[in-house]
This record gives structure tokens, sequence and C-alpha cells, in this order.
């Protein structure tokens, strides 16, 4: 989706993860200077991009899926798909015969889990549900504009490039949904890529867990490393290599899994990633957007105006903090505190 002429002059405010948390978004998006029309926030001259990842997890998931909807269909906003909607798209959606499973996405405790909060919100509401589903469709794989780019995790040019020859465009099908379901094959890679980011083996025998609970034999690696050498220079997670693995030289083959993202191309926006930093940006033209505001972090926008170098003094939020009265395992509510 090229830029044009008549879209020079306007801003884009490029909102992180939000997983539920609507009311942090209303307030995010009145700090910003968005208003309610009709009912629908909008600005007179920005127009917001979502970087995906609305459902799960949070307090407020059919909330936050009506907001950023109705200001998606309005004009006031653009949306990248998040894994979290892909995941659900494969969650609730059967196999084909002869594949051998019951759902693309198996219903697995793990699985389960992941999913709990937005189908326990939505059933009272089966057939909205089920026209979000549809909805997810539309959702693009990423945003390319003259001056910027958006996807939810992972930029991979060459990959993009080759799925709009495929699919004609920036969206999946279901067709497409169905054959993803095979990893190895380049549904599967497209979606595994953009939608979840690159990532290394670690040495055999070695595994970590993650802050989740889950034990991962892969870490994830950065897509815009330059010249890196060990392991320490791709890691790219909140969770950290044992300080023996992370100084590792790394292989010729593994350097050759690696991408880059050349200094000379558009800045490019993704989520995904749970920082816990001051937001700044990764390099000149790389920002991550997601600071696990349903974690109690931050929920993050940059305000992107046209330039080439991004600024740490771009980048806006609001703090969410626990409410005393809450569940320390499940935030039932937002407090949430403007920059």
């Amino acid at each position: 989706m090229a830029g044009n002429k008549q879209n020079a002059s306007r801003g884009y405010d490029i909102i992180g993860d939000i997983h539920g948390c609507a009311n942090t978004l209303a307030m995010l998006l009145e700090q910003m200077g968005y208003t309610k029309v009709n009912g629908v926030y909008q600005h007179r001259r920005r127009q917001a991009v979502f970087i995906g990842d609305i459902i799960d997890r949070g307090p407020r998931i059919r909330e936050a899926l009506h907001l950023v909807r109705s200001m998606v269909e309005r004009g006031s906003a653009r949306i990248v798909m998040g894994n979290h909607e892909y995941n659900a798209l494969g969650y609730c959606t059967r196999a084909r015969a002869g594949s051998g499973k019951t759902w693309l996405r198996e219903h697995t405790p793990r699985h389960d889990r992941l999913i709990r909060e937005t189908l326990e919100q939505f059933e009272a509401y089966p057939y909205e549900w089920n026209d979000f589903l549809e909805w997810f469709y539309t959702m693009p794989l990423f945003i390319e504009e003259e001056d910027f780019r958006a996807v939810h995790a992972c930029w991979d040019s060459e990959l993009i490039e080759k799925f709009k020859q495929v699919q004609g465009g920036a969206c999946i099908d279901e067709d497409f949904l169905h054959a993803s379901a095979a990893i190895d094959s380049f549904a599967g890679q497209v979606m595994d890529t953009l939608l979840r980011g690159t990532d290394l083996r670690l040495p055999r025998g070695m595994t970590i867990t993650g802050r989740d609970g889950y034990v991962r034999e892969f870490f994830r690696t950065k897509f815009w490393a330059d010249n890196p050498r060990t392991y320490a220079d791709v890691v790219f997670q909140p969770d950290p290599l044992p300080p023996e693995v992370a100084s590792r030289v790394l292989t010729d083959d593994e350097r050759k899994q690696l991408i880059s993202y050349p200094l000379d191309a558009p800045p490019v926006f993704v989520g995904h990633y749970w920082m816990d930093s001051e937001p700044a940006p990764l390099k000149s033209n790389v920002a991550c957007i997601d600071f696990s505001a349903v974690k109690y972090g931050k929920l993050v926008a940059y305000r992107m105006d046209g330039e080439k170098a991004l600024s740490r003094d771009k980048f806006v939020w609001v703090n969410v903090v626990r409410d005393h009265r809450d569940s320390p395992d499940y935030p039932t509510s937002e407090d949430s505190v403007a920059r």
C-alpha cells in the first residue's frame, strides 16, 4: 500500500499491543488529541496504526475490539494482524478432512490458556465473536507506506515480496490459513516470521524457561543486527540467555539464518516483544512499541511525521499500574496514569 500525495502531510500514531486494555487505550488516544465523533475516536490531522494483538490476556477485550474496529472502519485508524489474532483464527477453525487434526490450532492446555479470557468475555456474544473472526481476515500482515512500515514482529523483505506476488495483496484468506498450519511450508514461514519473529536454536540439549513458564529450545533474534558476532549481539527477548551461552560465537550457518534490515530502508515499527525499558528506538530506523501494557507496563505510541531517523522524543505512553483490589494474577481492571 504505497504512500500518496494526499496523505503526505498526515501524521501517524503507531500504537503497541493492547491485549484488552481498552481503558488505557482510550486514555492514550485522548492524550494524543483524539476525540469521539459519533462514538468513534478520530483526529483531524492524524491516523492511528495498531500493531496487532488487540485480544487475549486483558480485562476488556471485547471493548477494545469494538473501539479499534470502529476506528478502522471509519478511516481514523489502520491495523496489522498480530499473532494472537492469527492464533484465534486457527483455534476457532476446524481442520480439513484428512489432516489428522480437529482444529487448525490444537486445543492443548497451553493454547486453551492463551485464549481463555477472550472466549470467556465473548461467551454471551457468540455471533459477535464469529463476526470478529471474519474481520481478522481483513487485517493486512503489513503496512508499507513511502516513509514508514509496520508489521507485528519482523520485516522480512524477501518473504513479504513473495507473499504479495502469491496473495496479490497484504491479507491472508482461509486457504492460506490452512496452508500455514504446516510450519515448514511457505505459508507457515510467512506467518511465523512476520507475526512471531526470527529465532535460533540453542546449543544441543539446552533449554530456557521463560517468565511465562514455557520451556524453549530456541531464542528470539533481532532482524536488524548489524554485523553480529555472538549470541548476545542478536538475542532479543525478555528472558536473558545464560552468560556462557550469550558469549558463544555465531557459526557461519547461524549467521546465514539471520535477517538484516538496512539503515537506508524506511523506518519500521513492530510490537510483540514485551519491552520493559524506557521507550526509545532500537536503531535509527527500527522501533518496538510493545511495552507490556497488560502486565502493568506501558501502552506506548510513536508519533510518526515522516522523519527518516526515529527519535526518543516522539514516544508517548500511559503507565498501567496495579489496582490493589485486583488479583495479582489477573488484571480485572486498569489503573492508568498518563505520562
